[in-house]
């Protein structure tokens, strides 16, 4: 009678075909099979995705695990039963509520990491013998993840290199996310014969189908396609490279004759723009929050974004990529001014295939700005929140119109 070990729950709780199997696996395994506790539950902690358990649920197994004084646990011997309270579990727990604590021993229980050995009452206690030896004891039975010591070591390995195929894939993605930016700004920047837009416009179809939890099957295709792309977009620039020409010394005269040329080109370039830009810097948002929120954007910079001519000059690189038209942005610069307008062409690229017509989309809002009824910053806001998986609305953002409609 002290050697039975019951399996069926205490109070109104049904047995379960889970339970039986648990205790067959059990019978089946050789007495004296042993496996290093911390070792096994770091094989669980691994795997905890296969066996569908979180966090917390681990941190119990952890607590059950260290009420039981060996380090080595052997199969077949009479200890393997833990029978701490549940303050005292609790406590071990780093302080999970009593009704936390039932929901996760439910799922060790189900995942086939322990057993439940209930008492006649319920309770968990230990029957000891006359020299102080257990004879039987009332709780948690830590031989299920003894049998399964194999099982876990196999799930952890595969849960290990399924992590690392995640991890390359995810450097590959970034890796060909940022050459084929690198290269389409450089196209566009030294006048390359190509259909640019297309090809941005193709770049985007394939980063806005990303999942936003990213997996295997989901990351292999895109990685391809993305790694496919840059080879397309590479051939096309190594095909424009000009041979590399012996550099001679010019002589003085055409020195002295070309030398004033650019000089004065360069000067009356930049006090045509620096007005602008004086003129934009009050009305402009901080540069640092364009770049947290427009990340894509970010990659048309060749020095990344520390100023606004910085903007301005990634957005010069981004204007034929999405198809504005030249007419449509110096509307929108002389409505907006330059900064704002880099800006807003900013937000528009991060929206991606959401806007159908990037040009038509800009005269509309050039047009809103003309009247006075135009802000930045409720676009940018929207966005923001979009990414914070926030509402918009309960942002604190400057009074004015958000997006018009995309359809422009």
């Amino acid at each position: 009678m002290l050697g039975f070990n019951p399996i069926a729950p205490f109070g109104c709780g049904a047995l379960s075909p889970a339970a039986l199997r648990i205790q067959r696996d059990v019978r089946q395994c050789q007495p004296g099979k042993a496996c290093h506790k911390w070792k096994t539950f770091r094989h669980a902690c691994e795997a905890k995705a296969a066996l569908a358990l979180s966090d917390r649920a681990l941190t119990v197994l952890n607590a059950l695990l260290s009420f039981h004084p060996d380090t080595v646990l052997t199969l077949g011997s009479t200890d393997l039963v833990v029978f701490p309270s549940n303050r005292e579990l609790s406590l071990r727990a780093h302080g999970i509520p009593a009704s936390t604590l039932r929901r996760h021993i439910a799922a060790l229980v189900k995942s086939g990491l322990i057993q439940r050995r209930d008492s006649p009452n319920g309770k968990r206690y230990a029957r000891r013998a006359a020299g102080g030896d257990i004879e039987l004891a009332f709780g948690f039975d830590l031989s299920p993840l003894v049998a399964a010591v194999d099982d876990l070591a196999e799930l952890a390995a595969r849960a290990v290199e399924e992590r690392h195929v995640l991890d390359a894939l995810r450097e590959q993605v970034t890796l060909a996310r940022r050459d084929i930016a690198k290269m389409l700004a450089l196209g566009v920047e030294r006048g390359v014969d190509a259909d640019w837009p297309a090809l941005h416009h193709e770049f985007l179809g394939l980063i806005d189908g990303r999942p936003r939890t990213p997996c295997r099957a989901a990351l292999e295709p895109l990685a391809a396609a993305l790694v496919e792309l840059s080879g397309r977009i590479l051939e096309i620039l190594e095909s424009h490279i000009e041979p590399t020409r012996p550099i001679r010394e010019p002589s003085a005269n055409a020195s002295i004759a070309t030398n004033p040329t650019p000089k004065a080109g360069a000067e009356s370039a930049g006090n045509a723009f620096q007005p602008d830009i004086e003129r934009d810097v009050a009305s402009a948002v901080p540069v640092r929050l364009v770049a947290e929120t427009c990340p894509d954007f970010v990659d048309y910079a060749r020095h990344g974004l520390r100023t606004i001519r910085d903007v301005v000059d990634a957005a010069v690189i981004v204007r034929p990529l999405l198809g504005v038209s030249p007419s449509a942005w110096e509307e929108a610069c002389a409505a907006m001014g330059q900064g704002p307008a880099s800006v807003t062409l900013a937000l528009i690229l991060q929206r991606g295939n959401g806007i159908k017509n990037p040009g038509g989309y800009l005269r509309t809002l050039a047009r809103r700005a003309a009247a006075g009824q135009f802000s930045i910053w409720p676009m940018l806001m929207a966005l923001r929140g979009a990414q914070r998986g926030k509402d918009p609305a309960e942002m604190k953002t400057p009074a004015g119109p958000s997006f018009p409609d995309d359809s422009a």
